[in-house]
Order: structure tokens, then C-alpha cells, then sequence
């Protein structure tokens, strides 16, 4: 339902125009035959035992890195993964009974590729394009 109404109503035209050649639209059956769906969470703080808030630092970047070594580690058991962001996703929270202080960031879809997957034609950046050198 929120992809539904994302693509709908709430995409921005320029970025429909940048996911078209990737054939992304608010169809998603992955999300339903899946074996696995990860959920990753970010708590940007906790409560102590009087309720205090205790900030925790560094959330994003160090749910990006673990994120980033589990893709690693389950396509090295022979697994394929796909991230994805539906936008909003508060209603994961609901959904996996999670507390308001814990923001969904993505969902890890792991599982082997259908046979008819089909993985989009696109290039990276050279080397140059992004990094510099000096000797």
C-alpha cells in the first residue's frame, strides 16, 4: 500500500524518471516470495532507567557499515540480496512492534534469484570520476 501510494502520489517526477531504466515501479513481488526479509534499524538513543535520554552517536553510519558487511557475508554463502527503502517506512515500526525510538533505515531482502531475474544494465563511475591520488 505504501508503494502503491509513493509512486502514485508522492514521487517526485524527476526521480521516476531516474529509476525508469532500472524497471522499478510499485510492483514488488520479491517482498512477498522472499525467504528472508532483514529490517534494519537505527536507535538514535535509549532511556536509562529514570527515562533520561541517552544519545547514541554515529547511528547511520554504523548501521551503513554492519548493513554493508552482511550483504558481503550472505552473498559469499551463495545468497542474493537486494536493499530497499519504501518511503515512508514508520509503518515497519507498527508492523514488527518496534518502539518510536527505532527508525527503520532499509529492508535486506535475501533469498537465491528467481530464474527469470533479471539484474539492470548499468555502469559505475571510473575511479577518477570519484577518488584522487597523490603520491
Amino acid at each position: 500500500m505504501e508503494e502503491q501510494e509513493f509512486y502514485a502520489k508522492r514521487a517526485p517526477e524527476d526521480w521516476l524518471e531516474a529509476l525508469a531504466p532500472l524497471g522499478t515501479d510499485a510492483h514488488k513481488p520479491f517482498l512477498e516470495t522472499a525467504p528472508y526479509l532483514i529490517v534494519v534499524f537505527a536507535e538514535k538513543y535509549v532511556k536509562d532507567a529514570a527515562g533520561k535520554k541517552l544519545k547514541n552517536y554515529y547511528v547511520t553510519e554504523s548501521a551503513g557499515i554492519a548493513t554493508g558487511f552482511l550483504l558481503a557475508a550472505l552473498n559469499n554463502a551463495g545468497l542474493a540480496t537486494l536493499t530497499h527503502t519504501p518511503s515512508p517506512m514508520h509503518f515497519l515500526n507498527e508492523i514488527l512492534q518496534r518502539p518510536s525510538t527505532k527508525k527503520p533505515l532499509m529492508i535486506v531482502v535475501v533469498g537465491l534469484p528467481a530464474e527469470n531475474a533479471c539484474v539492470p544494465d548499468i555502469s559505475r563511475k571510473e575511479l577518477s570520476e570519484i577518488a584522487s591520488f597523490e603520491v
